[in-house]
């Protein structure tokens, strides 16, 4: 048994020694040391050795054992040291070399637009406020005075889900929300995106973006409309903007206009970016028309207050000189870098 025992004991080592990978170390531990290893059959074989003896030869095996997992031990740990040195030698970095740059992002030219136009409102008063882009038809045009046969509602202009819900055309259902509320007096702008089935090229696209304004209060008139767009754009396009309206018509308003603004590149006087006209569209307005108050519980004859739409593409073009307002959804880094 002993000369079993120190056999044993000369295989393993030479095992351990040849070994080159920790999984052949343990392909090692299971033959000799497993459930069903050597020196585990040496154990169970101990029923025929004499009784007098089983205290020695059990001492002996448990020497063995002892010291094949001492010598198993050592080979693992110098094995990882090894490796560990190795991976060490492979993965050194070298920190003479220039570091990675990560490309950091920036705002995008509608955003910076937005923003300008949400701090020129609110330095005057104004609150932002947000609606759903899934609106009711109601929203949308029959409380905006736009009948169920007006042109505006035909599917070919219009995104519907169903015949009551459609993808908003304008912010505009945002006021009537507000209005709805109650909560008088009013001074809102509502930016957003809106939807229409409109062809994609240069100044169109199906997806853009509005931002529509409201005040009601008492004794509002146009003058306040007025003296408040005219601030709008001097704030926007500098102190020597001027601005002048011109008749135009929308449901929701009575009396409504357009406004334009004096060519911020030539002051006026006839260019290429005003295509020699001094003046550029900017929005449309008016007075809210009464019939849309009255359909929001508040008494015309009481309140009264203006609206205002504007573009937030067309400002961001017009402010920034893009003549193409694709470029605005193209994603090209060469372009959108130069804001």
């Amino acid at each position: 048994m002993k000369e079993k025992l120190e056999k044993l004991k000369e295989e393993a080592i030479r095992q351990i020694n040849e070994s080159d990978a920790l999984d052949k170390l343990n392909d090692v531990r299971v033959n000799f040391l497993g459930k069903k290893g050597e020196i585990t059959s040496v154990l169970k074989s101990m029923k025929d050795v004499a009784p007098e003896d089983r205290p020695k030869i059990g001492q002996l095996v448990n020497e063995a054992r002892e010291e094949i997992e001492k010598m198993l031990d050592e080979a693992k740990t110098n094995m990882e040291r090894k490796l560990r040195e190795a991976k060490m030698k492979a993965e050194v970095i070298d920190v003479t070399l220039p570091a990675q740059k990560s490309n950091m992002g920036h705002r995008h030219p509608n955003t910076i637009a937005l923003e300008e136009v949400e701090r020129i409102f609110i330095g005057m008063g104004y609150e932002v406020v947000e609606g759903p882009e899934v609106e009711k038809d109601y929203y949308n045009f029959e409380a905006l005075n736009i009948p169920a046969d007006h042109p505006a509602k035909d599917e070919q202009d219009t995104f519907y889900v169903n015949g009551d819900i459609l993808l908003r055309t304008q912010t505009s259902g945002v006021q009537i929300h507000e209005m709805e509320k109650g909560r008088l007096p009013i001074r809102m702008i509502a930016p957003g995106r809106v939807f229409r089935a409109d062809e994609v090229d240069a100044t169109h696209s199906p997806s853009f973006h509005q931002i529509e304004g409201l005040v009601v209060d008492k004794n509002i008139t146009f003058a306040d409309l007025k003296g408040t767009l005219a601030e709008f754009a001097r704030e926007l396009f500098g102190e020597d903007t001027k601005v002048k309206f011109r008749p135009h018509h929308f449901p929701f308003t009575e009396p409504s206009a357009e406004m334009d603004v004096s060519c911020f590149k030539c002051g006026g006087s006839g260019c290429r970016f005003c295509k020699g006209e001094g003046w550029i569209e900017i929005l449309g307005c008016g007075m809210v028309h009464p019939k849309v108050l009255r359909m929001c519980n508040i008494d015309p004859e009481e309140y009264s207050g203006f609206a205002f739409g504007v573009g937030l593409e067309r400002i961001a073009l017009l402010k920034y000189e893009i003549d193409d307002m694709r470029l605005l959804y193209e994603n090209d880094i060469r372009f959108l870098k130069q804001f």
